[in-house]
């Protein structure tokens, strides 16, 4: 009986008769050959989603391809057991993992809800003893845990906490003196707890690797003389971001001795106490002028804004600049801004009022992000940027392709003015702060600006909207947005009708959330043909009910459902009619094991 390779199954292992000539040697099986090159072509396809594609073709190319991809990235940490994507994916070297909902940002999720790492490390350091790199994203990280991660893997290079709480300086301190080839420590807009701990002086002693250190979000005080020491003997330093802790005469010493950084957290950019009259200060611009690589600035954290002309001397290098804890005035930034004729990235407090945006606009023709965050957050305040220096940006900044802008009054014809003039736009958050405001001149419903903005940006991924807002722009956001895959609603729409247009439009939609709106069981339900192919449904303080929830549930029972209530608690669950106070739905291949009780699953 002939044995035709074509006619095999992909999954037979049967070895091929030997050549009778040479009994010796045994050709390896067509399949296993097809698999080597396989592996061989994959080692240069780097796009996730490429791969992704690649492993759905057939056993063997997915057996192929998870045994090449190096970087292994989940999107939710619940979305797939720790055991199942280790055994799955072997030779991993990096591994990025995100865990909390956005909304968490906004303490619209209990802080014990989950999210743990433990069991991730765990998994990792028994299947990955060549891991070289971690990257998590809101996750709930322990001191016990970084120990295990600086313990584990002996080749571990980099490290980065984004948004992430739960561990302290003590753990800090292992990793600092047991990962030797660190290049990267960043630290994110983290909550770390101050054990009282020296971190910075457990980095060993001689040269060291790093490149990249970032803790401005630690809010304890730093020995800064081992740290002044750390960065001297650090020669591939190029990233550094300081706390609020460092002063600026302590920030003229690191950067005297570290004239190759490119990017620079300033710290506080005010000195450590009030400088005696005729006391001589350091030259802070000659420093700056000295670092000739730069081309990120952020930090400014308590500034006196008479320091500010220090700056100038690298105004003209900066790609990026991060002013968004700088409580400065227009006029202020006007003197700095108007040098900074390469900013492509710019993000920065209202403080600067329309007149700092119209500087701006004026200036940085290449802007590609803009970030405009609130002083004062509070509703019914008079906003110190709105519409006028909105319409200033969207007519001098034709390159935006992101933008987050914070206000207190917006017009129609300002945001169709950016959808006309800025189609690049892949990113566009307009957080109008006082609930269900209209235009400012007409008093008319928000649809028509938005509306725009999905019409004429044909690019956009990313969208939150705010105002006023009827289901017709919904209706525009289903009909234009058909490669918007995250969007952000708060306070907004008429009826279910307008979840229903998006649900059943937004072909690409990936991230869906919401809040404070009027949507209920019928454009729950009105989903069901896409909730598989979404990453997660996050809806509080809305119309659903339990009984609709638990009809998601039934019908899709590779989805996740979870209902909870700050106050609930796993004796009282609720009538079936009642409304439920948060839903949060995603798929996963397996059922999470560590679900508070207040967290019900469906």
């Amino acid at each position: 009986m002939s044995h035709d390779p074509a006619e095999m199954s992909e999954d037979d292992e049967r070895a091929p008769p030997a050549d009778r000539g040479r009994a010796e040697y045994a050709s390896p099986h067509a399949d296993q050959v097809l698999e080597n090159v396989l592996e061989n072509v994959l080692v240069f396809l780097t796009c996730r989603r490429d791969r992704n594609s690649v492993s759905l073709v057939c056993k063997s190319w997915c057996r192929a391809e998870a045994l090449t991809r190096p970087e292994l990235f989940i999107g939710n940490c619940y979305a797939v057991s720790p055991a199942r994507a280790t055994e799955r994916f072997e030779r991993v070297r990096s591994v990025a993992l995100k865990g909390k909902p956005r909304f968490a940002d906004f303490s619209l999720l209990p802080p014990d809800w989950g999210a743990h790492f433990a069991p991730w490390v765990s998994a990792m350091a028994g299947a990955y003893p060549g891991l070289e790199k971690v990257y998590l994203k809101r996750m709930s990280v322990t001191d016990e845990d970084l120990a295990v991660l600086a313990r584990s893997f002996p080749r571990f290079k980099e490290l980065a906490l984004v948004c992430c709480e739960g561990f302290g300086t003590s753990g800090l301190a292992v990793v600092a003196s047991h990962c030797r080839q660190l290049r990267v420590l960043d630290l994110i807009e983290s909550e770390v707890t101050d054990d009282e701990v020296d971190w910075i002086s457990c980095f060993p002693d001689g040269a060291t690797s790093l490149e990249s250190l970032i803790f401005d979000c630690v809010e304890c005080p730093i020995n800064f003389d081992a740290l002044e020491k750390l960065v001297a003997r650090s020669s591939s330093l190029k990233k550094l971001r300081l706390n609020i802790y460092v002063c600026i005469g302590q920030l003229y010493r690191l950067m005297i001795r570290a004239p190759q950084l490119t990017h620079l957290g300033t710290g506080s950019f005010s000195p450590s106490e009030i400088v005696q009259q005729g006391d001589q200060e350091p030259d802070y611009a000659s420093a700056f002028a000295a670092c000739r690589s730069l081309v990120c600035l952020s930090g400014f954290r308590e500034i006196i804004p008479d320091y500010l002309p220090a700056i100038y001397p690298v105004c003209a290098n900066l790609t990026s600049l991060n002013f968004s804890y700088a409580n400065i005035n227009a006029e202020q930034l006007r003197s700095v801004i108007s040098r900074c004729h390469k900013l492509q990235i710019f993000w920065v407090l209202d403080s600067i009022c329309d007149e700092g945006l119209q500087a701006v606009a004026a200036t940085c023709k290449d802007l590609r992000e803009l970030r405009v965050f609130p002083i004062d957050a509070m509703e019914n305040n008079e906003g110190p940027v709105s519409d006028v220096g909105f319409l200033a940006i969207a007519e001098g900044c034709r390159k935006l392709q992101s933008i987050l802008y914070f206000c207190q009054q917006m017009t129609n014809a300002a945001v169709i003015a950016m959808s006309n003039n800025c189609p690049d736009l892949v990113v566009f958050r307009l957080c109008i702060i006082p609930r269900y405001q209209a235009d400012r001149i007409t008093e008319e419903p928000m649809d028509e600006g938005f509306g725009a903005i999905v019409k004429n940006c044909k690019k956009l991924t990313r969208l939150a909207v705010s105002g006023l807002l009827t289901d017709r722009a919904f209706s525009y956001i289903g009909q234009y947005g058909k490669l918007v895959q995250t969007l952000s609603v708060a306070f907004n729409g008429d009826s279910d009708m307008g979840l229903k247009y998006v649900l059943e439009g937004c072909s690409s939609l990936q991230k869906l959330e919401i809040r404070d709106s009027p949507f209920g069981d019928s454009a729950l339900l009105s989903g069901l043909h896409h909730y598989y192919n979404m990453r997660f449904l996050w809806m509080s303080s809305c119309r659903v009910t339990r009984r609709g929830c638990r009809e998601i549930a039934r019908q899709m029972p590779g989805l996740v459902v979870e209902v909870f209530s700050w106050n609930n608690n796993a004796q009282d669950r609720g009538e079936e009619n009642d409304i439920v106070e948060t839903l949060y739905m995603y798929r996963s291949l397996a059922r999470r094991v560590d679900a508070p009780k207040y967290v019900e699953i469906l």
